[in-house]
């Protein structure tokens, strides 16, 4: 998605940054372009069990970097020779059937309480941006910035344009998404559950870190972050913190 350029009226529209896995939804999003994949023919019962291993582990444990970059690479291999039409197709249904049942509705309270005060609320996430994109516009924000796969002649090639979208090279492309907005660093907020995200949550000037890897708490406590756990009482004291302390922005 094209970000929205800095009003007419010269102010400079504030940006929420949300990651997507265990942040926005209960576990890894591309887990799910695996079992959607096996339903179409893409792939075979043993590629399928990986996949849910890993989404197990995933939720018991967190994160982890290596096992999620093997992952993501046998993903990209589904896709080779697969028309770009078919994978949208694929996107949303990933998205009416796992993704959308496993958000979690705290979170995207919040995002839509950024919405609320005026601010652009995009994903900044490793998910390839074509289910991002899916994700971000089924549920009404601003726009998303994923893994970039390459395209030719219609169909994927099961190569990337760019690297993975993990660690530094999210918090590249959100500085790069500030500058092309006129967005000030200082305003903007970022949320991830991730220790690999550190690099995007030091980039704002707000930074919450969501049911926190212990590595990323301890990290938040150092530095006195924000910690959200997903319950009704820390959730309200976040949307709390939007509304009071949050600069009036632009979401258009």
């Amino acid at each position: 998605m094209n970000a929205p350029t800095a009003n007419d009226d010269g102010t400079r529209p504030v940006i929420a940054f949300f990651d997507v896995d265990n942040t926005l939804m209960r576990g890894a999003s591309i887990y799910h372009v695996g079992g959607g994949a096996y339903r179409r023919g893409y792939v075979g019962v043993r590629d399928l069990l990986r996949f849910a291993w890993q989404q197990a582990r995933f939720i018991r444990v967190g994160e982890n970097l290596h096992h999620l970059e093997r992952l993501r690479e046998r993903a990209l291999g589904l896709a080779a020779g697969v028309r770009e039409a078919e994978v949208l197709e694929l996107a949303e249904e990933i998205f009416d059937r796992q993704i959308e049942r496993r958000l979690w509705p705290e979170s995207v309270g919040l995002a839509r309480e950024h919405l609320a005060k005026g601010h652009q609320v995009w994903l900044v996430t490793a998910t390839p941006s074509i289910v991002a994109d899916v994700i971000a516009r089924r549920l009404g924000l601003t726009g998303a910035i994923g893994t970039r796969l390459e395209v030719s002649e219609g169909c994927f090639t099961g190569r990337l344009v760019g690297g993975f979208l993990h660690g530094e090279h999210k918090a590249r492309a959100a500085r790069e998404l500030a500058e092309r907005t006129g967005s000030p660093l200082e305003d903007c907020w970022a949320y991830s559950d991730s220790r690999n995200d550190i690099p995007l949550l030091e980039l704002a000037g707000n930074r919450v870190v969501v049911n926190p890897d212990t590595e990323l708490m301890r990290h938040a406590t150092g530095k006195g972050w924000s910690v959200m756990r997903l319950n009704k009482s820390s959730i309200r004291a976040a949307r709390k913190r939007v509304r009071r302390e949050a600069k009036q922005g632009t979401n258009a």
